[in-house]
């Protein structure tokens, strides 16, 4: 829907590629869904859900065994996001990292995208990452 020819929407680091493929296969489905929602003290919150089937004008994003479906509404905020899974003393878990983000509350769980018109402009190759902040 907003894909670029050529260009991955999303990337994922080595680890979050063998975690994804890891709990797809242990779980029985066909990938992980990404998306984003209303909420949190910043505005937007990103979802991660397992997928059965890959609907109508989602993304997949595969890579080695793993394989990403993200939702329609959520692929222009997404876009240039790099997907890593981080495990620390006090907890593990996925960490995205998102250059449409403009904002991220202090909890890490919820952020603020850059306007529409500037996300799209940036995935139509309009302007670079510093002219629209």
């Amino acid at each position: 829907m907003f894909a670029i020819p050529g260009k991955s929407p999303v990337t994922m680091t080595p680890t979050a590629e063998r975690h994804i493929a890891r709990l797809m296969e242990k779980q029985g489905k066909k990938g992980l869904r990404v998306g984003v929602k209303k909420g949190g003290c910043a505005g937007m919150e990103y979802t991660m859900e397992f997928a059965d089937e890959v609907g109508e004008h989602e993304e997949v994003v595969e890579q080695g065994k793993a394989r990403v479906i993200i939702a329609p509404t959520a692929q222009m905020f997404l876009f240039g996001t790099e997907i890593d899974y981080e495990t620390g003393l006090l907890e593990s878990g996925f960490r995205f990292r998102n250059p449409n983000v403009t904002e991220a509350c202090g909890c890490g769980e919820s952020i603020k995208f850059e306007d529409v018109e500037k996300l799209t402009a940036r995935m139509n190759g309009e302007g670079s990452a510093s002219a629209a902040e």
